[in-house]
């Protein structure tokens, strides 16, 4: 049977973010799951190290969940959300809203990340549409940024890996610069932080009359690389946005729900978004749900007779979803009553120290740390900060080991990705790190020199 189960998913799927010969040559099913650990049909088990794509919070089969998508069940599996609302609906925009930043009123619900991110950019557009500022149509997006897969989310990403192939799909958008210190000339974040908000500033004086909006990830960039901004650059971006007359949209999809030690990352610095998509998190990783949150003078923009025109026309087919809206209803009640975002918070300091078993190692150039949202950068050269030859798919390579050492993460080139459940213990964060060191040093001790 497992054999079977193999061959057809080589025949007849395609998987996202994979090249398929890398499948078949590596072909993987998961079969179960339970707490943080995943199983295979061959009925082997894994550490669940980036939380199902990033999303995970209270593991596997938890109990409350499962039985908060039963009981809905009993009740109603589905209604569209175009001209009427539902119950759980409904009841998670109010907890939403209590939650988020106090400047966001209102809750657009989507069905992933992407999406949200693609109502903020349609929300901000039409804005300035509806307030006759008609000439404010582009947008700013920060370099090395992404925010998703669909065109408009592609149009401010900024990975030329995942983008450059679709240019001519893409609307044009100004890119700004984000501050990556490890790699930058000064090595000093302060100065790394102001020359990056100084070309900001000149972008927007030039500018800002045609700006519509400001997108940038939440404190830390994701699939860019784990790039974590230094202490005053997002509430400096704030600043200018606000100077200018532009609206800021914060994408919170990965780094929401707990993930970074605060229930949103945009808290460390007490920022308010004019617009804010959520996702992954939200369900406590079970069901597709996500939402644009905005305020109330962005709502009433677009409040009005339905003869002017000013209606926002998106929706989805499974917006606002009951079974997901009342299983992220039971996650953000177990968040309360697990003390979740604290605890994060705490074993973060836990495992910021159990890096340093990693740090010492050669080929171990940075580990970037928010939270549990964690990077481990390899390089060739410790020193020098010189890259592994990209042919050599270092990354990869060692995540195939870590597989073999039992346990699941995807890297980011040569940035191994460690996003654990927000319920792991101290113990199961000792033993996950240690598989990364053995596998990190399986992989590149005896690598070939570069010039080899």
């Amino acid at each position: 049977m497992p054999h079977e189960l193999i061959e057809k998913s080589k025949k007849y799927l395609w998987l996202p973010f994979t090249q398929m010969k890398d499948y078949d040559e590596n072909p993987f099913i998961i079969e179960s799951g339970n707490g943080i650990k995943v199983k295979d049909i061959e009925g082997r088990e894994y550490y669940d190290g980036f939380s199902a794509l990033w999303l995970n919070v209270h593991g596997h089969r938890k109990k409350e969940l499962d039985e908060a998508i039963k009981k809905q069940l009993d009740k109603i599996a589905h209604s569209t959300l175009l001209g009427m609302s539902n119950v759980p609906a409904t009841e998670l925009a109010e907890k939403l809203i209590e939650i988020s930043p106090e400047k966001l009123t209102r809750v657009f619900y989507s069905d992933s990340g992407a999406e949200a991110m693609e109502i903020a950019l349609k929300m901000a557009f039409q804005y300035w549409k509806n307030i006759g500022r008609t000439e404010k149509q582009k947008f700013i997006a920060m370099q090395n940024g992404y925010h998703g897969d669909t065109i408009g989310a592609v149009s401010i990403g900024s990975i030329d890996l995942y983008h450059q192939v679709y240019g001519p799909l893409m609307f044009e958008s100004y890119k700004a610069p984000i501050p990556n210190v490890y790699h930058s000339t000064s090595g000093d974040p302060v100065q790394c932080r102001d020359e990056c908000l100084g070309i900001l500033e000149d972008l927007l004086i030039e500018h800002h009359h045609e700006i519509a909006a400001l997108t940038i990830e939440s404190m830390i960039q994701g699939a860019g690389g784990m790039i974590v901004m230094p202490e005053g650059f997002l509430s400096g971006v704030r600043e200018i946005c606000t100077k200018y007359d532009v609206l800021m949209i914060v994408d919170e999809v990965a780094a929401g729900f707990g993930r970074t030690g605060k229930m949103f990352a945009c808290e460390h610095e007490g920022v308010q978004p004019d617009l804010m998509a959520v996702g992954k998190g939200i369900t406590g990783g079970y069901l597709p749900i996500a939402a644009t949150l905005t305020t109330e003078e962005i709502y009433n923009a677009f409040y009005d007779d339905y003869d002017k025109l000013k209606t926002l026309f998106h929706g989805h087919s499974y917006t606002g979803n009951q079974l997901g809206c009342a299983v992220a209803l039971e996650n953000l009640r177990l968040f309360e009553s697990e003390n979740i975002v604290e605890e994060v918070a705490n074993k973060a300091e836990y495992l910021h120290d159990l890096f340093e078993d990693l740090r010492s190692l050669p080929h171990v150039g940075e580990i970037r740390q928010l939270g549990f949202m964690c990077g481990i950068e390899l390089v060739h050269s410790k020193e020098t900060k010189e890259p592994f030859p990209a042919e050599k798919r270092i990354g990869y390579q060692v995540t195939l080991k870590m597989r073999e050492l039992g346990m699941l993460t995807r890297p980011l080139g040569d940035v191994i990705v460690f996003m654990p459940p927000h319920v792991s213990t101290r113990e199961e964060l000792k033993e996950m790190v240690m598989i990364m060191k053995k596998a990190i040093i399986e992989v590149t001790n005896g690598v070939a020199s570069v010039g080899a």
